[in-house]
């Protein structure tokens, strides 16, 4: 009934930028929380970035500064604005989102991943 489709990722030198983005799709009424993890290999996902949906935000310490979280909440979209890209920012980005259907379900909803490469 809902889906999440993300896109954006790709390979970029270090230094670089890359923009990730997340729609979702389907039968929605709202959008609570919007959030992107990351998981590098060998490694546990880990939160990034997470946006309420009056705006607030919050960052994992090792991207303070560097990446910046959005919201459309018109168009059910969530963008990851990824600056000053380092090797250790490689992994699959994931989108996740917190939906209330027409129905009144609410979901706990992850995007298919995105891989980002961080490499000269």
């Amino acid at each position: 009934q809902v889906q999440l489709v993300e896109s954006g990722g790709g390979l970029v030198q270090p230094g670089g930028s890359l923009r990730l983005s997340c729609a979702a799709s389907g039968s929605i009424r709202s959008i609570n929380a919007m959030g992107w993890y990351r998981q590098a290999p060998g490694k546990e996902r880990e939160l990034v970035a997470r946006i309420v949906r009056v705006g607030v935000t919050n960052y994992a310490d090792s991207v303070k500064g560097r990446f910046t979280i959005s919201r459309d909440n018109a168009k059910n979209t969530v963008f990851l604005q990824m600056n000053s890209l380092k090797p250790e920012d490689t992994a699959v980005y994931y989108c996740k989102m917190d939906v209330v259907t027409t129905g009144f379900r609410i979901l706990e909803l992850w995007g298919q991943g995105t891989l980002v490469t961080v490499s000269s």
